[in-house]
């Protein structure tokens, strides 16, 4: 049975994030990705990456513009295993933790919270401000899951490939997904230095 997955870029820095995951997911037949793409998603597609925004719509399985609020996701009864937006503007950030239902990246995401649903905000910003913490703060009241993409270094990656990789699988462990994109931790290995109980 494919399950559906609501998958958001908003205009953050880090649009890879996102793509990366698509690619993933398109892979998996058991996986059916509802994409929402922001106009400044959009911009910064064609500012950091190579991608055209045409090729990563194409990616996801269905694609909703942001200001259909009649789209299917935009209702709770539309079965979902939740919604990841990757990355998650201080702007989206903001209008979730606030239930400012403004566009239907914003309107899905809060479907997803009323109905109990993860929904995971691969929040991308720094430094943060005592607004942006409070803001984070607030949406893991309401049942958010707060993500940055901080790289795991244990696993000493060595290209930016590897970091992305990294951040998008532990991302879609922590919903449910399971995949090989990132290193599990099997404990300090031999050689290491002792860590020091003081």
């Amino acid at each position: 049975m494919t399950s559906r997955l609501i998958v958001g870029i908003s205009g953050a820095s880090g649009v890879i994030y996102g793509i990366r995951l698509l690619e993933v997911l398109a892979q998996d037949q058991a996986i059916e990705t509802h994409l929402i793409l922001s106009p400044a998603a959009k911009a910064t597609i064609s500012q950091e990456t190579d991608w055209k925004v045409s090729d990563v719509e194409a990616l996801a399985n269905v694609v909703h513009k942001p200001g259909d609020i009649g789209a299917s996701i935009a209702s709770g009864s539309f079965d979902t295993i939740g919604m990841i937006i990757a990355p998650c503007s201080i702007k989206s950030l903001s209008a979730i933790a606030n239930s400012f239902n403004a566009d239907l990246m914003t309107r899905a995401a809060d479907v997803q919270l009323k109905e109990g649903r993860p929904v995971l905000l691969m929040v991308r910003e720094t430094p943060l401000h005592i607004g942006h913490l409070r803001l984070m703060t607030q949406a893991a009241e309401i049942g958010a899951i707060i993500m940055p993409p901080a790289p795991a270094f244990y696993g000493n990656p060595k290209t930016v490939d590897e970091i992305v990789n990294g951040s998008v699988g532990r991302a879609l462990a922590r919903i449910g997904i399971q995949n090989k994109l990132y290193f599990e931790w099997l404990g300090m290995s031999k050689g290491a230095p002792p860590v020091s109980e003081e």
